[in-house]
């Protein structure tokens, strides 16, 4: 894996050096923007508004709007300053429990390994919090942006979640529409419930696949092979009469065992007829790149 930032965890005296690498990688397909008539991808070009001229890397900086039209100008030097970047330095400020921090506050994920130097150290800090079960909460600065981060421990790794500043975490309240009082019905509850048990398992990611994904690499390959792309299957589409109806229906769908799940009610439900669509061309493997 490439490393992506090289510095040190310090907590308290204590400084263990880390490299760090990223934990996820983007499996999107990468498409191009082409122009229709030429067939040619297109060009994006750096151009100054008042000499009209193109830009070169070397010759662009960053600035703050101030005002309309003026600008305070920052070189990298002075923003890597200004975030403590150039400290290399992953400061945990305290230890909490994992439970206590809301999933809304996690960003992205990066792998810490040893360093170079002072895996005694890197061995240490990973011992103790597994032993504890505690995680840190630290400061990071990354690419001349400071971040919270939350340090733990993934198997035999140490791991770091960059994670938002409550400021920037939007408020609930901020959601239109949502329910003050509301008023359930307590045979829909308990049909509710035996639902989700029924769809309850052991979180198994594996067993999840991104199908646009793999939908879209097979129109790729059926493209560059010059042939017709088959469309999707329909889906069929349930009309229900109410939630009740509803709740039925997706107890029988999902029930193990013949026969249906019934507190009491019939669903009623419609499904509307379609043809079945042309079968699918079986699918290929992702080009290599």
């Amino acid at each position: 894996m490439h490393t992506v930032w090289k510095g040190a965890i310090s907590f308290g005296l204590v400084h263990v050096p880390v490299k760090m690498f990223s934990a996820t990688e983007d499996k999107d397909i990468s498409m191009r923007y082409i122009h229709k008539t030429c067939i040619t991808p297109l060009a994006y070009v750096r151009k100054c508004q008042t000499c009209e001229k193109e830009v070169e890397w070397e010759e662009i900086t960053k600035g703050y709007e101030y005002e309309p039209g003026r600008f305070v100008i920052f070189e990298k030097e002075e923003l890597e300053n200004i975030s403590g970047e150039a400290n290399k330095e992953i400061k945990i400020l305290d230890f909490v429990n994992l439970t206590d921090i809301d999933p809304v506050y996690f960003q992205k994920t990066y792998y810490l390994g040893p360093g170079d130097t002072g895996a005694g150290a890197y061995n240490l800090l990973l011992d103790s919090m597994r032993q504890t079960g505690k995680i840190g909460i630290a400061k990071v600065s990354i690419r001349s942006k400071s971040s919270l981060a939350a340090i733990r421990v993934i198997e035999n790794c140490l791991a770091m979640e960059t994670i938002f500043y409550p400021d920037e975490i939007r408020p609930i309240s901020q959601v239109p529409n949502l329910p003050e009082k509301v008023t359930v019905n307590e045979r829909e509850i308990e049909m509710a419930k035996m639902l989700i048990n029924q769809l309850s398992t052991p979180f198994e990611p594996e067993k999840y696949k991104d199908e646009y994904r793999g939908r879209l690499l097979e129109a790729i390959e059926h493209k560059v092979a010059g042939e017709e792309i088959q469309s999707a299957p329909a889906l069929q589409k349930t009309s229900v009469i109410d939630l009740m109806a509803a709740l039925q229906a997706s107890l029988d769908a999902t029930k193990p065992t013949d026969g249906p799940v019934t507190l009491g009610q019939d669903a009623s439900v419609t499904e509307d007829k379609k043809p079945k669509a042309k079968t699918r061309a079986k699918k290929v493997k992702e080009p290599v790149t």
